[in-house]
């Protein structure tokens, strides 16, 4: 009988340590690698995370910790990596062994800036990782909620069923309710644009528009990004899933949404410095944003995207929100 597989968690913020709780909800050991010696000092004595979800109670037992991405990655067969996508270069770099029979799966919410590939794409042409051994986790999922056990839902891309099947049942729980899908690039590229279109809200909101403006906002977003996808990687999905949908409306809504934080904080006059040092974390669209549009300049033909490029012009080269909103507005429906 094949022995089960052991699971590792690659990062600290709240996203880890909401799916390190989901998989403690299963497995008997759960290893999770961190950069910082204090975090990990931290769970070992008081039992949670220091700076994220620190509600969250862990047993230690339960817990591999470590600081040595190489331990851990030798120790697991399936690598869950959940670190901002602006450092997986860097983090990766550290890496001196050999992954190439692993198991990776991406819950990164973003396209590697050093390559300009997808989390699952890079795995691919970099480390020669097999598609087939290549997941991708998707929401609507909110890693406060997860804390709070409220019900929430995922999505398990994989080209193998079976691999994705096994990684969705280790996540499931009574409040985690999980399916699989096989349109893994899709997926990947729907957690990306799920940013940048919440901190479009955040701005909206931040500049004082209201609930209707908003629901015409992402009304555009999904259509926008069904766009994006299709001139990206063409097959067959329902865009209204909630792996594409449903995430981009959480994202776009909630009040636990650090891209659609970032976007308020924008909208009402901070700078994007300003904005990043006061909230202490990282908002994943800000880079998400830069990539998608250096993407689409790529194309000979460009598809139309004017929500992403408002936010770029508002993030990247300096143009005030509010003329760029007003303009918005015009070329919405």
């Amino acid at each position: 009988m094949d022995k089960p597989l052991k699971y590792a968690v690659f990062g600290a913020g709240s996203w880890a340590t909401a799916i390190v709780k989901m998989l403690s909800e299963n497995l008997e050991e759960v290893g999770w690698y961190m950069r910082s010696v204090y975090a990990k000092e931290h769970i070992l004595k008081e039992y949670h995370n220091p700076s994220y979800l620190s509600s969250v109670e862990f047993k230690v037992d339960q817990l591999k910790l470590s600081n040595d991405i190489n331990e851990m990655a030798t120790y697991a067969d399936v690598l869950i990596f959940v670190i901002p996508s602006a450092f997986m270069h860097s983090e990766l770099e550290k890496l001196t062994v050999d992954i190439t029979d692993k198991i990776i799966v991406s819950a990164v919410k973003g396209i590697i800036p050093e390559s300009g590939l997808l989390v699952g794409e890079h795995f691919h042409d970099i480390y020669n990782i097999p598609f087939e051994n290549i997941a991708v986790i998707a929401g609507p999922c909110h890693a406060e909620e997860v804390a709070l056990e409220r019900l929430s839902y995922l999505t398990i891309s994989c080209a193998d069923a079976n691999k994705a099947k096994a990684i969705a049942k280790n996540l499931s729980s009574d409040y985690i309710k999980t399916k699989i899908s096989d349109d893994i690039i899709g997926t990947e590229y729907a957690v990306m644009l799920k940013n940048i279109y919440a901190i479009a809200a955040g701005i909206a909101h931040g500049l004082g528009y209201g609930d209707n403006f908003q629901s015409v906002l992402m009304s555009n977003a999904i259509r926008e990004m069904k766009r994006f996808i299709k001139k990206m990687h063409k097959m067959k999905r329902n865009i209204n899933n909630s792996a594409y949908l449903g995430d981009l409306l959480v994202t776009g809504y909630s009040v636990f949404s650090r891209n659609r934080m970032f976007g308020n904080m924008i909208g009402k006059g901070y700078t994007v410095k300003s904005a990043m040092m006061e909230m202490n974390m990282v908002a994943e669209g800000y880079y998400a944003t830069k990539s998608a549009h250096l993407l689409n300049e790529k194309n000979k033909k460009k598809t139309r995207l004017p929500i992403i490029n408002a936010v770029y012009d508002i993030l990247y080269d300096g143009k005030d929100a509010k003329k760029v909103f007003k303009k918005l507005t015009e070329k919405l429906d």
